[in-house]
């Protein structure tokens, strides 16, 4: 049996707090297990070990050989103890879930379990199902701004937005620095200097093919997959095409599918979906794909500096990337039932995102530069006319200064909305 110490827990004195502890607080206190999802590296293990919150918990990992190889051969003797436990990488012992959900059936106690690993459960065959309505799974994205600034006890301003009925100050803001997106989120390139960083993207993509998912799933050709990986990238933020994506990477459709999303489960992409409330029938249907984390994006497309448009052609859907992992960080945490949305009435209008809460949903456009013009405005006052449950329309710009420009049409800094 594998024995586990609660007395190693250490407070590591540069730990930055990560949003999403407020809604792991209240899942430990409403649910008997707990999974903590994410891709590598965006510091699931760190949140753990070092958050108050988990201080009580006894900690084992599945990436320890003799603990795995236990889970593997007696899943029972790892949960022979009644104390709540931390169980990480818990996705490389599906069996292992099933004996938590025979503890669970028999003690519904909250917070019994605390469950993480580099896989989405909820897409792994089985293991959605094996935890159906024991579990509540939460995501932890790369570091957001308001993470590395360290406004985390601040109310966002998007929170603000869906629950007042104006923009709840129009305060001015600062520029995205474009080292920012080149940067993203990931918190081992947030302490490493520019010449550093791309040595530890090069690192992490082939930490991620060799470790990941040779677990997940047998990738016999390995440059296929790598090849998909890259041509994938190249296309993010762009509405999916399988059929075009397989041909460029001169693989079947089948392969290919299997390939994406393969890289989806373990969080490397996500996809957009698109929002069809309002009835047109010419409104795009398929879902826009994204790398999970700008810096990562820069990397896997071969970005290394940003200047204008003409001189960087993916710079404005590199800046759509940031902006996402920055808006999905904070809807996790504070707005978990929200959904993320595109628009695109095709070869007409679009806009970028589309937040739905409830009843309502917001509209926002982006602009990677510092200035706008009327003609930047056309998407969103179209979207506001055709959907009566939009809240607000902004139109977020990488300038300083925000303006009222109607009675649901703001230009808003980026830095203000993702704040």
């Amino acid at each position: 049996m594998c024995h586990y110490d609660t007395s190693s827990y250490i407070i590591v004195t540069s730990y930055i707090e990560r949003e999403i502890r407020s809604i792991a607080s209240r899942a430990l206190k409403t649910m008997p297990v707990v999974v903590i999802t994410g891709m590598r590296q965006t510091g699931k293990t760190t949140f753990l070990q070092n958050d108050p919150l988990f201080k009580k918990l006894g900690y084992i990992s599945l990436d320890d050989f003799a603990t795995l190889q236990t889970a593997l051969s007696q899943p029972e003797a790892l949960l022979a103890s009644d104390d709540r436990l931390i169980i990480d990488e818990a996705q490389k012992a599906p069996a292992l879930l099933t004996a938590i959900k025979k503890v669970v059936d028999k003690n519904r106690s909250v917070g019994r379990f605390v469950l993480s690993g580099s896989a989405n459960f909820a897409l792994l065959k089985g293991m959605s199902e094996t935890l159906a309505g024991r579990a509540l799974y939460l995501t932890l994205q790369p570091f957001s701004r308001r993470e590395v600034q360290g406004t985390i006890k601040q109310q966002p301003f998007l929170v603000r937005l869906l629950s007042a009925k104006d923009v709840p100050s129009l305060q001015a803001g600062i520029s995205v620095d474009v080292g920012d997106i080149l940067r993203g989120g990931m918190p081992p390139v947030a302490a490493l200097s520019s010449i550093e960083t791309p040595l530890w993207f090069r690192g992490f993509e082939q930490t991620y093919v060799e470790r990941d998912i040779r677990d997940l799933a047998r990738v016999e050709d390995m440059l296929g997959f790598r090849n998909v990986i890259k041509l994938a990238s190249l296309r993010s933020g762009q509405i999916l095409n399988m059929s075009q994506l397989a041909r460029d990477a001169r693989l079947s459709v089948v392969t290919t599918t299997r390939y994406l999303q393969l890289a989806e489960t373990s969080f490397l992409f996500r996809r957009l979906s698109p929002f069809l409330r309002n009835r047109s029938s010419r409104l795009i249907k398929s879902p826009k794909l994204y790398v999970a984390d700008s810096g990562l994006a820069c990397h896997l497309a071969g970005v290394e500096s940003m200047g204008s448009r003409d001189e960087e052609p993916m710079r404005g859907v590199l800046f759509e990337t940031y902006v996402l992992q920055n808006i999905s960080s904070i809807l996790d945490a504070h707005l978990p039932n929200a959904g993320i949305a595109y628009w695109h009435v095709q070869g007409r209008h679009e806009v970028d995102f589309i937040i739905e809460n409830g009843n309502k949903c917001i509209a926002i456009e982006l602009k990677a530069s510092t200035r706008w013009s009327e003609s930047d405005l056309t998407s969103l006052k179209i979207f506001a006319e055709k959907t009566p449950s939009c809240q607000a329309s902004l139109l977020a710009y990488n300038g300083t200064e925000t303006a009222r420009i109607g009675p649901k049409l703001w230009a808003v800094p980026m830095e203000v909305m993702l704040g």
